[in-house]
């Protein structure tokens, strides 16, 4: 019997499941952030707990395992690989492979092993691979380096919307009120003054205020409608860097922003872009854990495409039974 260990770092928990051949979980841990970029010591504690953990609770040792794959969040540049290789080489498999979580979210996502992940979760972050093995990620990196959107860039525009109506600068919009009650402010000019004052910074949360207002006030719509062309933009560039304009496959979408099932204000914006550019593709949203998508990466390398059995008996274990009500992915 073979066996796989897929192991999910993010920034506020790390996530860590054994599983035989057929699909079954035979183990499950879980621990802290497992993002080497928020402390790389507090990473691989965080990593090495939830493995042992795992392996633990499977009645299996390190040697028992016939290939481990690491999902893990920071996982973007060789810098990032520099610290990585060593800290999970450290851990004590024999075959294992470190790969960014946007890819095993993507591998999570469908039953292929080409496709294209969108994330929209604090942030956002976009992969791809064809069907040739050629990979790339564009995004992940900020405003600054091209980004846009995320629960706290949409907060901000919450934020900053309220303000431009109380000074006349856009119509007044329906984001005032909830505002003005989620930050305890009685009003927008007393909101604007202590903001500044108190050098505050501004919630991600407010973000979540942007579907409840959406079906009334345009100014929530214009903002995700933005959030979904920025996305279907940078799908379009995965896609067409990647040769795929011409292929079958699943866009896949993961994050709370994505997910959260609040009308179609940013979703249809995405299909409509991803459409016109790969007309046989088809917009997915994430439904199984991606710590699934490490277990899968593992058995490609090792044994190649699973039947469907095994994608039948992950779904049975690790569903996601309830979509992200948390503005990140991990």
């Amino acid at each position: 019997m073979n066996y796989y260990l897929g192991v999910d770092g993010g920034g506020s928990k790390t996530i860590a499941v054994v599983a035989d051949e057929t699909g079954r979980i035979r183990g499950r841990g879980s621990s802290g952030c497992g993002n080497h970029q928020l402390g790389a010591a507090l990473a691989e504690r965080s990593i090495r707990h939830a493995v042992d953990e795992a392996l633990a609770q499977s009645g299996l040792v390190h040697r028992d395992i016939t290939f481990a794959s690491f999902g893990l969040a920071g996982a973007d540049r060789e810098a990032d690989y520099v610290v990585l290789r060593p800290m999970i080489g450290g851990l004590g498999f024999a075959d294992y492979h470190i790969v960014c979580d946007t890819v095993i979210a993507m591998r999570a996502g469908t039953r292929q092993t080409d496709g294209v992940v969108l994330i929209c979760g604090s942030g956002t972050n976009s992969y791809g691979v064809n069907a040739a093995g050629q990979e790339i990620q564009i995004g992940g990196f900020g405003y600054a380096y091209g980004d846009f959107g995320g629960g706290y860039d949409l907060a901000v525009e919450v934020f900053r919307t309220v303000i431009r109506a109380w000074e006349g600068r856009e119509e007044p919009t329906l984001l005032t009120a909830p505002t003005l009650k989620a930050l305890g402010f009685a009003n927008v000019e007393e909101m604007f003054h202590r903001s500044l004052d108190e050098g505050r910074r501004i919630p991600h949360h407010l973000a979540k205020l942007l579907f409840d207002a959406a079906p009334r006030d345009p100014a929530a719509r214009r903002i995700l409608e933005r959030q979904g062309v920025e996305l279907g933009t940078v799908a379009c560039a995965v896609i067409r860097k990647l040769g795929m304009e011409n292929d079958a496959f699943d866009v896949v979408l993961a994050g709370s922003v994505l997910t959260r099932g609040q009308g179609d204000y940013v979703v249809s914006h995405i299909e409509r872009l991803v459409s016109r550019t790969a007309p046989q593709s088809r917009l997915r949203i994430l439904d199984l854990e991606p710590a699934a998508g490490a277990i899968l990466l593992g058995m490609d390398l090792h044994m190649g495409p699973p039947d469907t059995a095994v994608y039948n008996q992950l779904y049975a274990e690790l569903a996601i039974k309830e979509m992200d009500t948390e503005w990140a992915l991990d």
